[in-house]
């Protein structure tokens, strides 16, 4: 372990420093399109089955195929293995915001109403409150999706901890493999951690 420290101290938090980065923008984009478009289709179960099903049809695409496919578009490095990652968040923050929304209870939506509260109003304080804890755990499990699948974007030089398990896996160098592996493994635990101590949180906060 310290002869790993002293070759690959420096760049191991480089790496690391890059695997969060593209993930959490991958997350930030995805929830910033996911939880709006739940929203909106939520108010027609219809529309809202056929939009899941479609993203559930491009979460289908293999990881490799599709970051192939934003190549050609993006080029290579940290933009097209964003897009890629923003694809595969999409489905468990939008069925998530949608199971949300549709979850609240009619009376309370009853009241707000006959309290004269418009659309905008009942969303904002309304809806999205209530149904928020739901679609945290939505975002959650998308965060430990992103953080996995984040791996595969070292091979267009995206970089992040990838970068590790492939070297070890070319240079038959087992350490650098277990290092890789295990530091994308705690980050993930500790990740959901968190976003489920802001599940409970959100939940604590509703009851009082």
């Amino acid at each position: 372990m310290s002869a790993f420290i002293e070759q690959y101290g420096a760049e191991f938090f480089t790496k690391l420093f890059e695997h969060l980065y593209i993930s959490a923008i991958a997350l930030l984009i995805g929830s910033a399109l996911a939880i709006p478009i739940g929203i909106i289709v939520s108010r027609n179960k219809k529309v809202a089955q056929f939009t899941i099903g479609v993203t559930s049809i491009l979460q289908t695409i293999p990881s490799l195929a599709l970051l192939a496919i934003m190549v050609p578009m993006l080029g290579v490095g940290k933009k097209p293995a964003i897009a890629a990652l923003v694809v595969y968040s999409l489905l468990p923050i939008l069925r998530n915001t949608v199971l949300g929304i549709e979850g609240v209870d009619e009376n309370t939506m009853d009241a707000a109403k006959g309290m004269g509260m418009s659309t905008m109003q009942q969303i904002f304080k309304v809806e999205l409150p209530l149904a928020m804890p739901v679609i945290i755990s939505g975002v959650r499990l998308s965060g430990t999706y992103v953080l996995a699948w984040a791996t595969i974007a070292s091979y267009i030089g995206a970089g992040g901890m990838g970068d590790f398990i492939f070297a070890g896996l070319n240079n038959f160098n087992i350490t650098l493999i277990l290092i890789g592996t295990l530091s994308i493994t705690l980050l993930t635990l500790v990740v959901d951690f968190i976003f489920e101590k802001v599940r409970i949180t959100m939940i604590n906060y509703d009851g009082t």
